[in-house]
């Protein structure tokens, strides 16, 4: 497990997240998208990368989609097919980050999905634009 968790809406926080990057190119990330509810625990989804928290628990609400996705184009803008989604929250907060990473990654990336009945994350790996043979 990777014992480092960072939060991009905090400013220290954030200046350590870009240093690490910086200095551990090949690391994983897992992309939190909004901070949990006191009662989740996400620290199991550390075994597949560093947890970084995108936003605060307040900012669960779209009122409206441009500034959101603003926001989340600067969060993401480093997203690696490599690194994971944890599918956490509001749904139009995560369809929304989705299209925003597979810009960045040509429809190439990884999510993380809770199983209720075995208690730990799964990857999805996801690839868009994938052409089925018939």
């Amino acid at each position: 497990m990777k014992n480092k968790i960072f939060e991009l809406y905090k400013p220290r926080s954030l200046a350590d997240f870009l240093a690490f990057k910086v200095e551990n190119p090949k690391e994983t990330f897992v992309y939190v998208l909004q901070h949990p509810a006191p009662n989740i625990n996400v620290l199991s989804a550390s075994e597949f990368g560093y947890l970084v928290i995108c936003l605060p628990k307040q900012d669960n609400i779209i009122y409206s989609a441009g500034p959101f996705v603003r926001k989340m184009k600067k969060n993401l803008q480093d997203f690696k097919p490599n690194d994971y989604i944890l599918c956490l929250g509001d749904p139009s907060i995560i369809g929304l980050s989705t299209a925003v990473v597979s810009d960045t990654t040509n429809g190439q990336f990884n999510l993380l999905k809770w199983d209720r009945q075995e208690y730990k994350y799964y990857p999805l790996n996801i690839d868009l634009y994938q052409k089925e043979e018939l």
